[in-house]
């Protein structure tokens, strides 16, 4: 009796265990994680923080963005960051653009009546007014670079399958939001695509109708397909339950959200009294999430393979609640490092906490598994 030949060719194990272990990460801790960037840059207006949040930022969504259609739009995020810090430029100049006494040059003044008064349009322009509206301009685009990195490694239709019972009623409309600006990356790659093949692309164009248009209709379109999709199969079907638990139900919800909407504007804003930011967020979590508990004992709905929150999911949320918490405390103890004088003129310092804080914001690049790739 003979033997059969041994196979020597090439084991594939390495490659399957790879496969094994590639997941994408949950929606929520992408945000969580984007959302504590964000809350960090809001805290400082120095260029060389802002500049280091930006690049950690960047990184982490090179290393950890997947093959999906808005997955690739994180440069469209970039341009929109370029057009805001110049459009805040152009107001500075052509608005009081004289701050301080190193004036740079002057504009042609336009001469306003009376009633106009203590509104200059024009004149001297100086080195601390450009500077003041490059710092606030690149601190706002910072921020939307930030909210950008989570639409672009997070999924919104999974983000969606954890929104709780209680909002049922307004996940059609959440869906019209959470999608639309995915939807509207993806819309205007295939519209280039499209007129990169009927050769349009160094023709002479009409951007607002050819280009704008078609983007902005198909992107809503498709977000609204999606959402009848969703109310079609019964997305939102609700068990009967008294009129007052109802009602208790909306207030608590409406409440705590309104509770959380103040308590982020306080974090945010540091020149709002303490009682509007930490307790009053807390207020509101607690208050809204009673309402998410009550409310979903009235929805009756299943999850078909819920998405996983493992150690992966806890250590990328707990990297941004660490970013912001340093910030928001440094901003606290010493807020004359995060916030560079302008007068007298000095040169931005680089803190040492801070810029610990804020490299530590890249750990999700290692820490999130590596996501699943054709």
């Amino acid at each position: 009796m003979q033997l059969a030949p041994e196979r020597t060719g090439p084991v594939a194990q390495p490659s399957a265990r790879v496969r094994r272990t590639a997941r994408d990460l949950h929606p929520g801790a992408w945000w969580i994680w984007a959302l504590g960037m964000a809350t960090a840059a809001s805290r400082t207006t120095n260029p060389l923080l802002l500049g280091l949040i930006l690049a950690v930022v960047a990184f982490v969504v090179s290393a950890r963005r997947t093959e999906a259609p808005w997955a690739k739009g994180f440069k469209a995020y970039l341009w929109f960051g370029l057009i805001i810090i110049g459009t805040r430029l152009a107001f500075r100049l052509l608005l009081d653009g004289q701050y301080g006494a190193h004036v740079l040059f002057r504009l042609p003044e336009l001469e306003l009546p009376s009633v106009a008064a203590g509104v200059r349009i024009g004149g001297a322009v100086s080195l601390e007014g450009l500077l003041a509206a490059f710092y606030d301009g690149l601190r706002l685009a910072t921020l939307l670079i930030c909210l950008g990195a989570a639409n672009v490694l997070a999924n919104p239709k999974r983000l969606l399958k954890s929104v709780p019972g209680a909002l049922h009623e307004v996940g059609v409309a959440l869906t019209v939001a959470l999608t639309m600006a995915p939807q509207l990356v993806e819309s205007a790659q295939r519209i280039r695509k499209a007129r990169r093949l009927r050769g349009e692309l160094g023709r002479r164009t009409h951007f607002f109708a050819e280009v704008l248009v078609p983007v902005m209709t198909d992107a809503l379109d498709r977000s609204l397909l999606l959402a009848a999709a969703m109310d079609s199969r019964g997305y939102g079907r609700t068990a009967h339950v008294p009129q007052r638990t109802r009602r208790l139900t909306g207030t608590l919800v409406l409440a705590g959200l309104i509770g959380v909407c103040i308590g982020i504007y306080g974090l945010l804003d540091g020149s709002s009294p303490w009682t509007l930011g930490v307790p009053m967020l807390a207020v509101g979590l607690l208050a809204a999430g009673i309402g998410f508990f009550i409310g979903g004992q009235r929805v009756q709905r299943t999850r078909y393979r819920p998405d996983p929150w493992l150690l992966a999911e806890w250590g990328v949320s707990a990297i941004g609640i660490l970013v912001a918490t340093t910030m928001f405390a440094a901003a606290v103890r010493n807020p004359t490092s995060l916030n560079p004088s302008l007068q007298p003129l000095q040169w931005p310092a680089l803190p040492l906490l801070p810029t610990l804080a804020i490299l530590l914001g890249a750990l999700p690049a290692w820490i999130a598994p590596p996501p699943v790739r054709s």
